[in-house]
């Protein structure tokens, strides 16, 4: 047969092989097919039923394999009309028989595209499970990095601080001006490694929040003393703002202070690090009915509108002029704090100049109930 001789020879020699068993039933539907078709006159066309063998043999057999099964099935049903030969064949039959070698034909086409397809989509699933693999690879090996990372430099922050308090003997004010600038970069060294660390975790794990009644105001105003010594020396001024009174107020809210903590300490780091030497960063407390919304204000070039949608991103750093980079973490982590929150975060341009990045929080229900 036409069939046989395109089969290798090991495969037909191998009867456990998947394809030679397809060939083999493709063969057997075949043979019904033609019992069927020529032992019946010419007006029942029985045609329609070679679409199971090349629906199968497409699936299961080689582009041309299938191809060679269409053309044979489609021969043998126009070769139908002229054989047996003892009965009138009308022009509707050949008509009809047309129509199914017409359907054939359609059904072979079909049945490769759709093999193309699902090939196409198998190697792209492939893809996609390999980069998923990576990247899990990948944010396994930044995760245990930056665990490793932590013990060699809190040691190496202890050991300079105890140089510092002069436990190795006599520091001279130049070696301690010195000892205070290797403190910082390594403390900043820390923070991003830290930084780092969360935020792998909080993608694998969620964030793990302790709510407990907070009160932001308190929160701002203890970070913005802890960062007196960066924007001294930036010579950048923090002032406070709360609204339309200048008096203090209570901004509360159910949350999590540690984390709420180093909300402030990104954004406050942030706006002193993009403002200008003189410059100015306001911290806007605004109590509402609803939200407890904070506003902080840089002096610096502002955010152009390509990078707005992307700075909270995981290790966006924009490419506009503002002075300082940092790692594309800080803002990514406090996106990630103030949603799991239940709030939202939101930057915006400051008219005429600077940026101005804001959050806000669901209140407190019954703030008076809390003891301060």
């Amino acid at each position: 047969m036409l069939i046989v001789q395109m089969l290798p020879l090991k495969l037909i020699t191998h009867p456990s092989n998947p394809r030679l068993r397809t060939f083999w039933l493709v063969a057997g539907m075949f043979i019904v097919v033609i019992l069927l078709e020529y032992t019946t006159p010419p007006d029942y066309v029985f045609g329609y039923l070679y679409i199971g063998p090349i629906v199968l043999a497409n699936a299961r057999l080689s582009r041309v394999a299938t191809l060679i099964i269409t053309l044979v099935a489609s021969g043998l049903t126009i070769l139908n009309v002229w054989i047996p030969g003892m009965y009138h064949v009308g022009a509707p039959t050949i008509t009809s028989r047309l129509v199914v070698i017409l359907a054939l034909v359609v059904t072979d086409v079909l049945s490769a595209r759709n093999r193309l397809y699902q090939q196409a989509l198998l190697q792209q699933t492939a893809k996609l499970q390999a980069q998923e693999k990576l990247a899990s690879v990948r944010e396994d090996f930044a995760s245990t990095l930056t665990h490793d990372l932590k013990t060699p430099l809190l040691g190496a922050i202890e050991t300079l601080q105890a140089f510092e308090r002069e436990n190795f003997g006599p520091v001279f004010p130049a070696q301690r001006r010195v000892l205070a600038t290797i403190i910082r970069s390594h403390r900043t060294s820390l923070q991003m490694v830290e930084t780092l660390l969360d935020v792998y975790r909080n993608d694998v794990e969620g964030l793990k929040l302790r709510l407990a009644p907070v009160e932001l105001v308190a929160i701002a105003e203890e970070i913005a003393a802890t960062l007196t010594e960066l924007a001294s020396s930036r010579r950048v001024y923090i002032s406070f703002n709360y609204g339309e009174s200048d008096f203090r107020r209570f901004l509360w809210v159910d949350g999590d202070a540690f984390q709420l903590q180093r909300v402030f300490v990104n954004l406050l780091t942030n706006a002193i690090n993009h403002s200008p030497r003189g410059g100015k960063v306001e911290v806007v407390l605004e109590s509402g009915s609803s939200y407890q919304t904070v506003k902080v204000m840089d002096s610096g070039a502002g955010v152009t509108l390509e990078e707005l949608p992307h700075l909270f991103e995981r290790f966006y750093q924009g490419h506009s002029d503002r002075q300082a980079k940092g790692s594309g973490l800080g803002l990514y982590l406090t996106r990630q704090i103030i949603e799991a929150h239940g709030g939202q975060i939101w930057t915006e341009n400051r008219v005429p100049n600077g940026a101005i990045f804001a959050f806000r929080l669901p209140v407190l229900t019954f703030p008076l109930s809390v003891s301060t």
